[in-house]
């Protein structure tokens, strides 16, 4: 029998002997994984998402106060109150305009806010609409909002028919507070997501 013949004899025959041990193992880590499983559904009770609805009070392009929760529009990101943009050369209040955008859009009508995640200032994260209509959407879709971890699609539209903001020049809101001494606020995106998702989870451990 050649050398090569009896070395893979020897392999299979290994096989053999050890595929029972790799069995249990198998069951093992199965077992394990079912475990961690049902722990970490048994877990996720304690980060249910939180709905706030009736009538809100807006208090600028991208925030709001609804049954006593201070809401952020998750997602998006809407120019300062008190910021300025450019427009045709002339400056004009376009955090204030925003505002409008958001009042004129909730004005009268019912607002529902869902989300389960809160931003540094403790506000609820909430994907938000006033009688059907997706706030967060609209807000960017209309150029009152940028894309903050999402809508990049519906900026992109705002942006390529000029729309709010976009029929003119304007700084980043997030630029805008940096030069205004703001506390850095993280993009409302996946990854962003689901570490806050972790530590939600793991703070009930």
């Amino acid at each position: 029998m050649s050398r090569s013949r009896r070395r893979n004899g020897d392999r299979r025959w290994s096989q053999r002997r050890r595929s029972p041990a790799r069995r249990w193992l198998d069951y093992g880590l199965t077992i394990a994984l079912f475990a961690l499983l049902a722990l970490l559904v048994a877990r996720l009770d304690a980060v249910n998402t939180r709905t706030e609805q009736g009538m809100a009070r807006i208090v600028d392009g991208d925030s709001i106060e609804l049954g006593g929760q201070r809401v952020r529009l998750r997602g998006i990101d809407a120019p300062e109150y008190r910021q300025n943009c450019t427009r045709e050369g002339t400056e004009f209040a376009c955090g204030r305009e925003s505002r409008n955008a958001l009042l004129r859009l909730t004005q009268n009508k019912t607002v529902v806010c869902s989300g389960w995640r809160n931003d540094q200032y403790g506000r609820l994260l909430g994907d938000c609409t006033a009688d059907g209509i997706d706030l967060n959407r609209t807000q960017v879709e209309a150029g009152w909002a940028v894309a903050y971890g999402d809508f990049e699609r519906e900026e992109a539209a705002a942006r390529a028919a000029g729309r709010g903001v976009w029929a003119g020049e304007f700084e980043r809101p997030r630029h805008w507070r940096d030069r205004q001494g703001g506390q850095p606020e993280p993009e409302h995106d996946v990854l962003a997501g689901i570490g806050d998702w972790l530590r939600q989870l793991f703070r009930f451990w």
